[in-house]
C-alpha cells in the first residue's frame, strides 16, 4: 500500500464557521460529520475535520492548497469580497497583495480561528 494523508483536525473557535470558510473558499464538499467534529472534504478524499478544543487559546498553523489558475482567481476573488486581510509573503510583507514564486500565484491569509493559510497555483518544487 502506498501512504497518502487521509485526514487532520482543526483546531476552531466555532467548527461551522471555520468548516463553511474552508468550504466556501476553496469550493470543497460538506462531508459527514459526528461527534466533535465537523468536516469538509477535498477533492482528493482528505478529511479536513473541525473541532473546538477545550483551551482559552489555539496555536496557530499553517495550511497550504494547491489549486488551479481559475480556483485560485476565484477564491482569490473570494478573499478581496471578504475584506480578508492577505499578503503576498508568509511574514505580512506586501500587504493586500498576491506572489508570483515558483512561475506560480500566492496568498497568504488566516481563517477564522487564526491559523494561517496559503493558496497557490504552483508547487515548490
Amino acid at each position: 500500500m502506498s501512504i497518502t494523508f487521509n485526514h487532520t483536525i482543526i483546531a476552531s473557535k466555532d467548527r461551522e464557521e471555520s468548516a463553511r470558510f474552508y468550504r466556501e473558499l476553496l469550493e470543497v464538499a460538506e462531508a459527514p460529520s459526528w461527534g466533535v467534529f465537523t468536516n469538509t472534504q477535498l477533492d482528493d478524499g482528505v478529511l479536513l475535520q473541525f473541532a473546538e478544543p477545550p483551551v482559552d487559546e489555539i496555536q496557530m498553523q499553517h495550511y497550504a492548497f494547491l489549486v488551479d489558475d481559475e480556483l485560485f482567481d476565484r477564491a482569490y476573488a473570494r478573499i478581496q469580497e471578504w475584506k480578508v486581510d492577505h499578503w503576498a509573503g508568509p511574514r505580512g510583507d506586501g500587504p493586500g497583495t498576491i506572489n508570483h514564486n515558483h512561475g506560480g500565484r500566492g496568498v497568504y491569509f488566516k481563517d477564522p480561528s487564526g491559523h494561517g493559510l496559503e493558496i497557490i497555483t504552483s508547487p515548490y518544487f
